[in-house]
């Protein structure tokens, strides 16, 4: 598995499953066109991108340069890396018929080649163990899921950390453990509590 300093921005949920199998990093879906509509979402992938650098990995297809071009507008280029994959024609296993174009997407790349290209792009891994890292559990010890009042502080801690209110659990955690040590994330939950 690659860890990576920087954030890495894809159209799609199954995107997303693939790169997390190669990819220990906070991972964005712009659920394709959508982005378009929301401003929540594309402010805080420029907050990521000015924090910890973006990589945008779409795929080749005209969809995904429109999706790439109007995420990258107004990030300045030195916090974008953009790894681009080869046109390979086919579909994916999950799909009864090819995209419109017949190329394989992000998803039908093979893990072999995303990590070459990764590598190929520059993009460094870092051989970081994170030390007691934030759990689901600490989540649950903290009231910020599976208690009564869980959407509640889940919400203020958001709102706190300037994040976006669709950020997943998952999600949260990658941030946390990637922006945060443990003491400094249980104080800022004490803070409002």
């Amino acid at each position: 598995m690659l860890k990576i300093n920087e954030a890495v921005i894809v159209e799609g949920r199954y995107d997303k499953l693939k790169l997390s199998n190669i990819l220990d990093t906070l991972i964005i879906e712009t659920n394709g066109f959508a982005i378009y509509k929301d401003r929540e979402k594309l402010k805080f992938i420029r907050r990521l991108a000015n924090e910890r650098g973006i990589v945008i990995l779409t795929d080749s297809d005209h969809s995904g340069f429109q999706i790439r071009n109007y995420v990258a507008a107004g990030i300045p280029k030195d916090k974008i890396k953009h790894i681009y994959i080869p046109d390979i024609l086919g579909k994916e296993k999950r799909k009864a018929l090819p995209s419109k174009e017949g190329k394989l997407g992000v998803e039908g790349m093979s893990d072999e080649l995303l990590v070459k290209l990764f590598a190929e792009y520059g993009i460094n891994s870092k051989a970081v163990v994170v030390t007691n890292p934030v759990t689901n559990f600490d989540l649950f010890d903290l009231g910020l899921s599976g208690t009564p009042n869980a959407k509640q502080n889940k919400k203020k801690l958001l709102k706190k950390l300037d994040l976006p209110e669709f950020l997943s659990t998952n999600s949260l955690l990658s941030y946390i453990n990637s922006s945060m040590t443990r003491d400094e994330f249980v104080s800022i939950c004490n803070s409002f509590k």
